[in-house]
């Protein structure tokens, strides 16, 4: 076993790390600028999407006087879940040591910064008059809870934005002194610039590891209590399906979870298409697969909780919620989707060695991701479509709600924005901390020399 291990440590250090990447970063291959015009045109189509709703106003939308959030709250929940994850993780692995984690934390960061954008942008989707958003920032009352959650989704932006710079000053550096670099030249100057002088020395990566250290400290408890915020928004509410204690950690437990399958997800696109397979080996997608499955039984295990004091609550809205939920020809097909998919699948697939692969670890992952931005759903339609004193005399189409596809448009939107910020950084910086792998691989093989 340790021989294996060398043996690849020791292919991984024949070249300089930042060679493998050299490629991407100075010119990008035919199939780079079809998905770059692909994903562009996508985000064309939101945009046009947006102004039509901004002309004729919400009622081009599914929402109405019964459930007034949508798809849209059911993105910004997911999105913001998957940003609080990419910030645990990878604080976690930071502070942690966890070696094998150290290929992953630029992509979790950027995961954590472009969620972290796109997330609240639903939320100007829904206000039926943004031109007034500054109304939230004029005369935001401290008791409100929307007030706490704007407060911290920037502070939370401010400390991931600091710390994803960090982590990228080294390799700027890199960059900068990486001779015949064949790339524009605002660029080597950019890099020249955010590099802020940095030569490696030894004084220099103390303090830079230092400030890694409280970064990642102050990471982990801000995203924790940024999204236990947003679940009180819910729990404080007397809704039958959101009036629950629970809610706050069930928030942090499904973004953790959704977190490490979008990992997954990410990974296996660089392996399969740039040929990292070296940084991306079968042995971190079984790590990550049987993290799956932990976080697939702490998920049963909340649900389970969740629905069962729903059910045995007396009253007779909690009843009719759940029937809904239960109810084949209402969100019966979902309901069983979300919890099966996200409770289950992972610990027959991934838990049996017959069934585990890198692919299957991947099918699984995409399967959980769309089971649990169904359980987003799950949490906010039904709900809202089971008030506690019924409008009067109202339409079908008043109280069940269906996206259009201006909502559709946009969410595919926020998709298309969120790759193709993963394929602008593969262009402008390596997707792995080269250096930080550099000093794993020169660790190990200490490692094996003092064994020796």
């Amino acid at each position: 076993m340790i021989n294996h291990k060398r043996e690849k440590m020791e292919t991984l250090n024949k070249t300089n790390l930042i060679e493998d990447f050299i490629p991407y970063i100075e010119k990008p291959n035919k199939r780079w600028y079809i998905m770059v015009f692909v994903l562009l045109a996508l985000i064309g189509v939101g945009l046009y999407a947006f102004v039509y709703q901004v002309i004729y106003g919400h009622i081009v939308t599914g929402m109405r006087d019964y459930v007034v959030w949508g798809v849209y709250i059911v993105n910004f929940i997911f999105f913001l879940g998957l940003s609080y994850a990419g910030a645990l993780i990878a604080g976690i692995f930071h502070l942690a040591g966890v070696q094998w984690g150290k290929p992953f934390h630029r992509i979790l960061k950027i995961i954590t910064i472009t969620t972290l954008i796109i997330g609240p942008i639903y939320i100007l989707l829904c206000i039926g008059r943004p031109d007034r958003l500054f109304n939230l920032f004029i005369y935001a009352r401290i008791q409100s809870p929307i007030t706490w959650d704007i407060i911290a989704i920037v502070t939370d932006m401010f400390f991931c934005i600091a710390y994803l710079y960090f982590i990228h000053i080294e390799d700027f550096a890199k960059l900068r002194d990486y001779k015949g670099l064949n790339v524009a030249n605002w660029r080597k100057k950019l890099y020249r610039w955010l590099a802020i002088g940095y030569t490696g020395a030894k004084e220099q990566k103390k303090l830079l590891n230092q400030a890694l250290n409280i970064m990642a400290a102050i990471i982990i408890p801000t995203s924790i209590i940024a999204y236990s915020l947003l679940a009180w928004l819910f729990g404080m509410n007397l809704r039958p399906g959101w009036h629950n204690s629970i809610f706050a950690p069930f928030f942090v437990l499904t973004a953790i979870y959704s977190g490490i399958a979008l990992l997954i997800v990410v990974i296996w696109v660089y392996r399969k298409n740039s040929g990292l397979e070296k940084y991306f080996t079968e042995e971190h997608f079984n790590y990550l697969g049987f993290a799956l499955i932990i976080f697939a039984l702490f998920y049963g295990y909340f649900s389970f909780s969740e629905y069962i004091t729903e059910w045995y609550n007396s009253q007779k809205t909690p009843s009719i919620l759940l029937n809904k939920l239960w109810d084949l020809s209402e969100f019966g097909y979902l309901f069983l989707f979300s919890n099966i998919v996200a409770s289950i699948l992972p610990v027959i697939i991934i838990g049996i060695p017959k069934f585990r692969s890198i692919n299957s670890i991947t099918f699984v992952s995409v399967l959980v991701l769309i089971a649990l931005w169904i359980k987003r759903y799950l949490i906010i339609v039904p709900t809202l479509e089971t008030p506690y004193i019924p409008i009067q005399d109202s339409r079908l189409d008043w109280v069940h709600y269906s996206p259009t596809w201006v909502e559709w448009a946009l969410t595919m939107s926020g998709v298309a924005f969120f790759v193709l910020i993963f394929i602008l950084m593969t262009k402008f910086v390596p997707i792995v901390c080269v250096s930080e792998m550099e000093e794993k691989s020169h660790g190990i093989r200490f490692f094996y020399k003092t064994r020796k």
